[in-house]
């Protein structure tokens, strides 16, 4: 499945995905698989996701969302929720309602999650 078919029918979230891709294009060299449930930007690990919570969540708070891994927590209000999986990793959920939420701030966070994953 390539990321057009993910986003299908769904143009907002294939706008930002385009956005975030041009955005990890200038940090440099990612691989993008594509399952059932999201597309993965991909160094040596995953660092950035982009899925849609209305494949899974009756209501879902936005459309498409944006999730880092940085090896840090961020306390951003930005952030709809902070996870803490592996003693690595933080896992940063950011809500995508608009297309200008992906801004200079969220592209410093990709270039960070980026070089972790290398």
């Amino acid at each position: 499945m390539t990321p057009e078919e993910y986003f299908a029918e769904h143009p907002h979230p294939l706008a930002v995905f385009r956005k975030v891709c041009a955005i990890v294009d200038r940090c440099g060299p990612f691989d993008l698989p594509v399952s059932k449930s999201q597309v993965a930007f991909r160094r040596k690990r995953g660092f950035a996701y982009l899925w849609m919570p209305g494949k899974y969540l009756h209501k879902p708070g936005a459309e498409v969302v944006l999730s880092l891994c940085l090896g840090r927590r961020d306390d951003s209000k930005r952030f709809k929720q902070v996870a803490h999986p592996t003693p690595w990793n933080w896992m940063h959920h950011l809500e995508v309602h608009h297309l200008d939420d992906i801004d200079d701030e969220v592209a410093r966070w990709l270039q960070e999650a980026a070089d972790c994953a290398s």
